[in-house]
This record gives C-alpha cells, structure tokens and sequence, in this order.
C-alpha cells in the first residue's frame, strides 16, 4: 500500500504559500519585442512614438525591442480596426500601444451612444490584435485639450467647451481602463497625464503656454512628452537608467551596464552605452520637452542616473559634469543626485539628439509606407487571390519596404555608440 507522501511543516507551508500566490503578469516588453505604436494624428506627429523608441532602445537599453509606428491623421478605433490586419502584417508586432479617442468623441458633449461606438470599436480592434497574434497590449486612453487654446465650440452651446470636451475625453479614458481590465492588458492613462499636469504649467509659466497644442488638441514636444511618459509607464519600464558611486577613500564603481575607466581624487572617467533621456533646452517653450518636467515625475520615474559620493569631509562640493558644475550638500551627494534632472546640459546630448534624428527618419518612412503603400494593398485583394503572379508581386513590394524599414532601423542602433563622459567632485 502506497504511503502518504509527509511534509515537514515548513515545507508544507512554503508550498501553500506558493500555491496561493497569484502569478506574476507577464512582462509587457518581453525579449525580442515588436512594439507598434497606433493612433490617430497625434501619433502621426511622430512626437510622442519618437520618444518612446529613442528611450527604449538609447535609455533602457533594449537593444532587442524593435518599433514601428502605425500613425494615421483623423483617424477613430473603427478606422484602425479596418486596416489592422492588412497594414500590421508589414511589421508583425507582439507588443502594441493605442491611443484612440480624441475624433472618437466627435468634439462634443458626452452622451452614451459615444461611449458604447467606441467601446465596440475598441473590442474590434482588440479581437483584431488577436487575430494577428500581438500577444501583449497597452490600452492607452485619449489626451486632453487645452483649456485656452482648444476655445469656444458650438457644439457645446454657451458651455466652456475644453472642460466639456475633457469630460467626453474622460469618459473614453474609463472605457479604456475597463476594457483594460476585461482583458488584462496594460493600460496608459495619458488623459490624467496631460489634464493633470497643465493647470500646474499653466499657473507657473502662463495660460499662453499650450500643454495639450496651439490648435488645442495636438500637442508639442511638452505635451508629447507627457503622453510618450504614460505610455512608457504602461509598458512597465523602471526608470533605472544606472548608477555611479564615488567614494573618495576608494575605487569608484557603476551599474547598469556603466563602466569605471579610471578614478582619482574625485574625477571619474565613464564611458555609458545607455544614456540619460536628454531634454530640449528652452525652460518655457512648449516647443521644448524641459520645459514640461518640473510638472511632471518623468525624471524620477523613468530617468534616474543617479550619482552617489562617500567620504566627503566638507559641507558641501563641486559637483562637475562635462561643462556643466553644481554644487552640492553632502547629505544630497550621500543620499544620490539624480545627474539626469539636475544638469541642464550633459554629456550625452549631441549623441542623443543623433539617435533621435535617426528614429525619426525611420518613422518618417514608416508613415509613408503604410499610408502610401501597404494599406492600399487592400484594395486589390481579390484580384492576388484569382492572380498569383500579382500575389507575388505585392509579397515581393512588401519584403522590400520591409527591407528599407529594417536598414533604417538599423542606422538609428547604429547611432547608439557609447558616450565617455567625466564626473568631478570638488570639496569646499
């Protein structure tokens, strides 16, 4: 007769710890990732998408990520559910972000009939996905509009029309979340990103400075920067850009991929394969992306490059970083300086703004693509299926677009070279 099995307390009670512990989600970005970007026009901009492939493959070094933005001018979900097979075959994404919304609202007051469209427009595209096996997806909500610049709108009678607006835009964001939550995927709440943050700069840098577009509801570089922010915390990224620590009584060291060349009596020689997101210089353009991060946690959410100093005997110290010094307490250099937020130049700007020139280019010939080429194809569907020397010759147009995507995504990795940078730090 079999006996049965006996199980040290201990052991039977780790074991039923693990059996009630729920799993842990998959990542959202996993190795070897194809991440399309989709949306209307605001993602058509190639603002926020730009960003977010630059701080991907040149901040969190996911060199493994590939990226392709799907952006389309006017568009609503219903659109992008129509094409979606057709023009995602070009890329075949496992990982997608969407941002659908803004015309889906058809700018005027919330009534249901525009929340129930667009909740089954958006199940459309999400069996869409499935269809076309993107395995993880981050359901982004609409943004917002500005609260001077999107101005008075008949369609809302002698209402503030911006405020009106951004309780339909509002409603569609909680749309998003609940079908977020119906179908586990991730979620980017941009609306709270952008309506939250603009009475914040509006109130320290003027109602003329347009968080959410001059036109009201295409952002700039301030904020896209907002949406390319929620988007980013969606798909999970931490923010680790890497460490250096300088103890003035030792050897100096460094994390995330970061490595020590030389130290000595308070300088250090580094040379960085990853960078810091660099930011526009203009504090008050909207224009500039520096000129939205005091209004928002971007820098120490997702780009900490943090500098840590031991041994210091004075008060305080000169901290110096390429061309730029500042100085310090000893309590802020002990506790960690975060380089990334406090210079207002670095090091890493002339390479970043290269890697970025190389992203867009790449997404410049992605728009066209779709736009001009691949979402065409459609139209001739019928005639490849009774025609294979035509099925070929769109399969052979297709592998050569493809092959012209690739070669630009090769030159924007091809940007990304290792930055060797010196940090100093000064007793005084």
């Amino acid at each position: 007769m079999n006996r049965p099995l006996r199980l040290f307390p201990a052991l039977a009670v780790g074991l039923a710890l693990a059996a009630a512990a729920p799993a842990a989600p998959p990542p959202l970005l996993p190795q070897g990732a194809r991440l399309a970007i989709i949306g209307d026009s605001i993602t058509e901009q190639k603002f926020y998408t730009k960003y977010m492939e630059a701080y991907l493959l040149a901040c969190a070094g996911r060199g493994d990520v590939k990226v392709f933005q799907f952006g389309w001018s006017g568009e609503r979900a219903d659109g992008f559910a129509n094409r979606a097979l057709n023009d995602l075959a070009a890329f075949r994404p496992t990982v997608a972000t969407t941002c659908y919304g803004m015309n889906d609202g058809g700018y005027q007051p919330w009534k249901d009939s525009i929340g129930q469209t667009y909740q089954a427009n958006m199940r459309n595209v999400l069996k869409r996905f499935e269809e076309a096996g993107v395995k993880h997806i981050v359901i982004g909500s609409p943004g917002a509009v500005d609260s001077k610049f999107f101005g008075a709108r008949a369609s809302f009678g002698t209402g503030n029309s911006a405020a009106g607006y951004n309780d339909t835009l509002a409603h569609l964001r909680d749309i998003c979340r609940k079908l977020a939550g119906e179908y586990k995927t991730g979620f980017a709440d941009v609306h709270a990103a952008m309506f939250d943050t603009m009475p914040k700069a509006k109130a320290a840098l003027g109602d003329d400075y347009p968080v959410c577009g001059g036109d009201g509801f295409h952002p700039g570089p301030n904020g896209q920067l907002l949406m390319a922010y929620a988007f980013l915390k969606g798909l999970g990224l931490d923010g680790d850009i890497g460490s250096v620590l300088v103890d003035l009584n030792g050897a100096a060291t460094a994390t995330g991929g970061h490595k020590v060349l030389a130290s000595a009596a308070g300088k250090v020689e580094l040379e960085s394969p990853r960078y810091p997101f660099c930011f526009d210089a203009d504090p008050k353009s909207a224009n500039s992306t520096r000129s939205i991060t005091p209004f928002v946690p971007f820098n120490q959410d997702l780009n900490r490059f943090t500098l840590k100093v031991r041994g210091l005997n004075s008060a305080k110290a000169k901290l110096t970083w390429g061309a730029v010094s500042k100085d310090f307490t000893r309590e802020q250099l002990e506790a960690g300086v975060n380089l990334a937020a406090e210079f207002p130049a670095t090091p890493f700007d002339s390479a970043f703004a290269e890697v970025m020139d190389a992203v867009g280019r790449k997404q410049a010939f992605e728009t066209a693509m779709i736009k001009q080429m691949v979402t065409n194809f459609r139209q001739f569907a019928n005639d490849s299926k009774a025609d294979s020397k035509l099925a070929g010759a769109f399969d052979n147009l297709r592998d050569q677009l493809a092959a012209r995507q690739q070669a630009l995504d090769a030159e924007v990795r091809k940007a990304i070279v290792p930055v060797k940078h010196t940090l100093t730090v000064a007793a005084q």
